[in-house]
């Protein structure tokens, strides 16, 4: 399994049992695919579906294609403290489950903490800015899933414009106090996971 980094909450992973894109931007592209799989797109909220997507998860519920699991579960918005209008998806995915959180407020209710099960991956924005999560409300939604693998996403990049301004990486990095490693993507082979929490920071394509 590969992950990469697309800017704001956009990643794609891949493996040989298919694709998923989550939340897909306009610096995506065309997703290579991996297999004879076509590629599954997740939206937390409002988010795009490529024309030419042909499995579209968009909302709450639990989902299975080509042997991958997928639980969507309600959870509240940042920006609409009224309601649950952000979904975060638990992925099953060559034995690794994957936390996608969204632009969730914090910090997680238990029942969604059930819902989203033992964690071993959490893709987390940590920009801020009213908009999504910042580092400190990042850092303790990042505790609450206990994985072993957190990869940072939606904060301040040179490649990427965002409406609203978004704070630097480190602030998290820092508030966190994790180790961290730097690479173009993740790639987990046979389930093997660290030992300790380990911060990947994964370059912008």
């Amino acid at each position: 399994m590969d992950i990469e980094y697309r800017g704001a909450n956009c990643v794609v992973i891949k493996s040989k049992k298919g694709n998923i894109v989550v939340d897909p931007t306009q610096n995506v592209g065309k997703v290579k695919e991996t297999s004879d799989k076509e590629t599954i797109t997740l939206a937390t909220q409002d988010g795009f579906a490529p024309s030419d997507a042909s499995f579209v998860v968009n909302m709450p519920g639990e989902y299975e294609h080509n042997d991958i699991s997928i639980a969507g579960i309600p959870m509240q918005r940042q920006i609409d403290p009224e309601g649950k209008s952000a979904v975060a998806y638990s992925i099953l995915m060559d034995d690794v489950r994957i936390a996608v959180v969204g632009h969730i407020s914090a910090p997680i209710a238990d029942e969604d903490l059930e819902s989203l099960g033992i964690i071993d991956v959490a893709i987390v924005p940590v920009g801020g800015g009213g908009y999504t999560l910042d580092a400190r409300d990042a850092v303790a939604v990042v505790r609450q899933l206990d994985p072993k693998i957190v990869v940072p996403v939606h904060y301040s990049d040179d490649g990427v414009k965002y409406e609203v301004p978004q704070e630097k990486l480190e602030l998290f990095v820092k508030e966190l106090g994790a180790p961290t490693e730097k690479c173009d993507k993740l790639s987990i082979k046979n389930a093997q996971l660290p030992g300790a929490l380990t911060v990947y920071e994964l370059k912008c394509k």
